[in-house]
């Protein structure tokens, strides 16, 4: 199983940061959408070393109203040209991902672009290239990383309790039969439910057993309306490496009775979880996180199950009690930034292969056979 990337003394609350502590670095929010609006804003003005100092929207007296304290421009271009600035936040339509985050590389700033970092392989290529050019850092929001189920399987698969793993299942069901009015629903570049919550869990699964050789993916149209594909299920294998292991991904917005969140299957044992990290409702409900006062945030109130096999039959227990942290993503960034970390939290190998699997995933669906990666 690959490493875990060095992330796990950042998003812990008890990590004290380093004394005496660093200028804040200033950031710029570039759209103020949902994405922007529930979890960038909240979540860089939650660590201490970072400033939220600029949005960009079109709508100044909504950003006013929950941020008094930050400037708002117009147009991208004021955030890029404003020297005050350290890093820019792409939080809009995936299209627009890459004109964006080019022109904020090209003005000398860091990027952070919301997932998935493009619509295409070859946009994303282009962006590290440049990024590396410009001596510059690209990264994307993969804030389910920080999930609390996700951080208790981390622990769960490295124990060893479950054995060799041969089956794992991912899924990202939800039951939203009205088709919405919004970009995310339009047949576009970069929309639809596979480059939407399919990001999501491709980089967990990158995470947890790296590139698989090839992928099988099925995309369809589920509800009355929709434009755009609303059902993924991916296949994954990993003949090479690790042969016998399957990984499913599977996200739906027509699943009345969600069903688990994981189900892992190993030699020894299973893992089954029920039931979504709750830091998004949290964020949506309003609440702030503030990085070393989160004592209570990110709790999971439905923890994970594990299921071995004694002489005596079936034993059943609970998995770890990790809370979750969003803010361990700005958290490690910021400390990468300020040369306190040798790397951010999704690095540019990683970026790149979550848009490698992404693409291939679209083209096997296209194909309606296995892609090779």
């Amino acid at each position: 199983m690959p490493s875990a990337p060095p992330q796990a003394p950042f998003w812990r609350d008890d990590c004290a940061m380093s004394t005496p502590t660093p200028t804040p670095l200033r950031f710029a929010l570039i759209g103020y959408g949902s994405a922007a609006r529930v979890f960038h804003a909240p979540l860089i003005s939650g660590v201490p070393t970072l400033q939220l100092a600029t949005i960009c929207s079109t709508k100044p007296a909504v950003v006013a109203a929950d941020w008094p304290e930050v400037a708002v421009v117009a147009t991208p271009q004021a955030a890029f040209d404003d020297p005050a600035i350290d890093c820019v936040v792409i939080a809009t339509g995936n299209d627009s991902h890459h004109p964006l985050a080019r022109a904020a590389l090209l003005a000398g700033k860091h990027v952070v672009v919301d997932k998935p970092c493009t619509v295409t392989l070859e946009q994303t290529q282009d962006l590290l290239q440049l990024a590396a050019a410009q001596g510059r850092v690209l990264t994307v929001f993969q804030n389910r990383r920080w999930d609390a189920d996700f951080l208790a399987l981390r622990q769960v698969l490295e124990s060893g309790v479950l054995g060799r793993v041969v089956h794992f299942e991912s899924h990202f069901d939800r039951y939203r039969p009205v088709v919405p009015v919004r970009w995310r629903e339009q047949d576009m570049p970069g929309s639809g439910l596979w480059f939407d919550l399919g990001s999501h869990l491709v980089d967990q699964a990158l995470q947890l057993f790296g590139m698989p050789d090839d992928v099988l993916l099925d995309l369809a149209l589920q509800r009355d309306g929709a434009l755009v594909n609303d059902y993924f299920h991916a296949q994954l294998r990993y003949p090479r490496t690790q042969p016998g292991l399957r990984v499913i991904l599977h996200g739906s917005a027509l699943v009345p009775a969600v069903g688990p969140r994981f189900v892992v299957h190993g030699t020894l044992g299973s893992f089954v979880k029920y039931g979504l990290d709750v830091q998004e409702d949290a964020l949506k409900a309003g609440e702030r996180p503030q990085w070393g006062h989160t004592d209570d945030w990110g709790r999971d109130p439905r923890v994970g199950q594990i299921t071995t096999h004694t002489p005596t039959g079936a034993h059943t227990q609970c998995a770890p009690d990790v809370p979750g942290n969003y803010l361990g993503f700005y958290a490690q960034l910021g400390a990468h930034l300020q040369g306190q970390a040798t790397q951010s939290a999704v690095t540019s190998k990683q970026v790149e292969q979550a848009m490698r699997l992404l693409c291939a995933g679209q083209r096997s669906a296209t194909l309606a056979q296995f892609v090779a990666l």
